[in-house]
């Protein structure tokens, strides 16, 4: 019987690493029904189908996996969803950073919704019917573009339990944490994320994160944490996430593994021995980064612990009063605040990238230290004032980051990709409409950095064996297909700092589920995403 759809004569890069091969590849009802190799050449019989495309040129691999996403609301809001579609993603994985909208009560809701305003939007134009991780997961099965995985987030968890206070968890606190993150698990979660320079998860001690790590082994999951320092600290927090995840007998995935600001240039063959000498001793560990040097955040984010203590409300009320402020500014500027990592901030490095005012957008663009010379002030007066007049809502750029230690990062054999993308803002980072298609155009064509077999395998296989989906990430007979059609001579980013949510170039066609959502570089209708849930161990 003909199959519904046969690509014809495409190089196949198939996931695992492997030379590439010339093949036809049919689909049907989802999967991959047939793969038939120099089909044209060796004169056999080949696929039929009722529809065919001709990939003469055209590199066709396993749909890309984002390891690290911030479209918790964006999959509801806009059904397009080109950001993520157009650079051949077909799986998001979302959750993270240890704060998204459930498992949480109506009080919960309304904090979260506040505190990641900056990250997702205020959600005013989301109907939140849902309460529990099933339920969201639930909602996500309506019909999205592109599938998604869920991180019970833990810094949720811990607000809807304990509140926003920096004190230590009862026992009885610690059990119904056990039990809300034994739920989001059961209910389909792959894993919990933590948000450890974010409030309240930040306020978490080891011992608290390896009991709620044990549940997350029981159920085969794993534990992704934005550990607790980029920066002055980095690689003892590093050190810090792999002693606890081991002695939870839990695997590891590190979100967005960098070695940013100055203390840190060079600095990542450290970081890499240390990963190798943890895998050599059995840890099962990986981890995620994007391809660019400037990092992404709130505004709010950058400011110290004890100034978030107590949620939103509490914070605007500190930055108000004179003298609580200035304490704010000693520990930004003198200190090193744990929310900037331990570094003090460098004005000149922050950048405005979006204002949930309006009325503010001429900050956008520039940095704090630029607005501040604007204004004949204190660059602390500026950042105050911008925080207090768009109620925490302001995204920023940090440009802290080192080339040579994105590109020693990237190599790394657990290595997977992820944009950490925001998609709110006026200029967003370009990681979010551009991480894909940059390394495979700047990173593999233009440096060669890596092969582009390794490239796709970081960006599929590696990926799915994490999420443990034994029918994913790769190109093979009886596996889902999400598939990617790009081409290795042009493929690239369109997205700029300049223009952020350019799309891509050199990706023709992507397919979720075996329907296509971008055909001949355009956006189809097409909402054959779904929810990807935790498979059983």
């Amino acid at each position: 019987m003909a199959a519904d759809l046969v690509i014809r004569d495409a190089d196949v890069v198939d996931g695992s690493g492997a030379p590439s091969y010339r093949a036809d590849v049919a689909v049907d009802d989802g999967r991959i029904v047939s793969i038939v190799k120099e089909a044209a050449a060796a004169g056999c019989q080949r696929p039929t189908a009722t529809r065919e495309l001709d990939a003469e040129g055209l590199v066709l691999s396993p749909g890309f996996i984002d390891m690290h996403a911030h479209s918790d609301l964006a999959l509801l809001r806009d059904p397009d969803h080109s950001a993520k579609a157009a650079q051949g993603v077909t799986l998001e994985v979302i959750g993270q950073d240890g704060l998204s909208y459930a498992p949480v009560d109506d009080r919960t809701l309304e904090a979260v919704r506040r505190a990641v305003t900056g990250w997702n939007g205020p959600g005013d134009d989301i109907d939140f019917d849902w309460r529990s991780v099933g339920e969201y997961l639930d909602r996500l099965d309506r019909g999205i573009a592109v599938n998604a995985a869920y991180l019970v987030p833990q810094g949720t968890v811990r607000a809807l339990v304990v509140g926003w206070e920096d004190r230590p968890a009862t026992p009885a606190e610690l059990d119904r944490m056990r039990r809300l993150v034994a739920e989001g698990l059961a209910q389909g979660a792959v894993g919990m994320s933590s948000g450890l320079t974010y409030t309240p998860g930040m306020y978490a001690g080891d011992a608290e994160l390896t009991e709620l790590c044990r549940v997350v082994a029981g159920y085969g999951g794993y534990y992704c944490p934005h550990h607790r320092s980029y920066g002055a600290g980095a690689l003892g927090a590093y050190q810090e996430m792999v002693a606890l995840a081991r002695e939870a007998g839990c695997a590891l995935h590190l979100a967005h593994a960098t070695m940013n600001f100055g203390v840190n240039e060079g600095r990542a063959p450290e970081l890499l021995a240390l990963l190798d000498e943890a895998l050599a001793a059995g840890a099962d560990l990986s981890l995620d980064t994007y391809p660019y040097t400037p990092g992404c955040t709130t505004l709010a984010a950058l400011l110290p612990g004890w100034a978030n203590a107590g949620g939103p409300g509490e914070t605007l009320r500190r930055l108000a009063d004179e003298e609580t402020a200035e304490r704010v500014r000693y520990d930004l500027e003198v200190a090193g605040s744990d929310g900037c990592h331990g570094v003090p901030v460098e004005w000149d490095t922050v950048e405005i990238s979006g204002v949930a005012d309006p009325a503010l957008a001429e900050y956008v663009g520039r940095t704090v230290e630029e607005s501040a010379k604007a204004r004949g002030e204190a660059p602390w007066a500026t950042a105050r004032r911008l925080l207090l007049a768009d109620r925490l809502g302001t995204t920023v750029l940090q440009h802290v980051g080192h080339e040579e230690n994105v590109r020693a990062i990237m190599r790394h054999r657990a290595h997977t990709g992820g944009s950490d993308g925001i998609l709110q803002g006026a200029r967003p980072h370009p990681r979010a409409h551009g991480t894909f298609p940059h390394y495979l155009g700047r990173y593999v064509r233009e440096l060669g950095v890596l092969s582009l077999e390794e490239c796709v395998a970081h960006l599929t296989s590696r990926p799915a064996a994490r999420l443990r989906l034994p029918d994913r990430g790769l190109v093979r007979e009886g596996h889902r297909a999400d598939l990617v059609l790009f081409d290795p001579e042009t493929v690239a980013a369109g997205a700029t700092f300049e223009q952020p949510r350019a799309l891509p170039t050199g990706i023709p066609h992507v397919l979720v589920d075996g329907r296509f959502v971008i055909e001949d570089g355009r956006r189809t209708d097409v909402l054959a995403g779904r929810s990807v849930r935790r498979t059983p161990v």
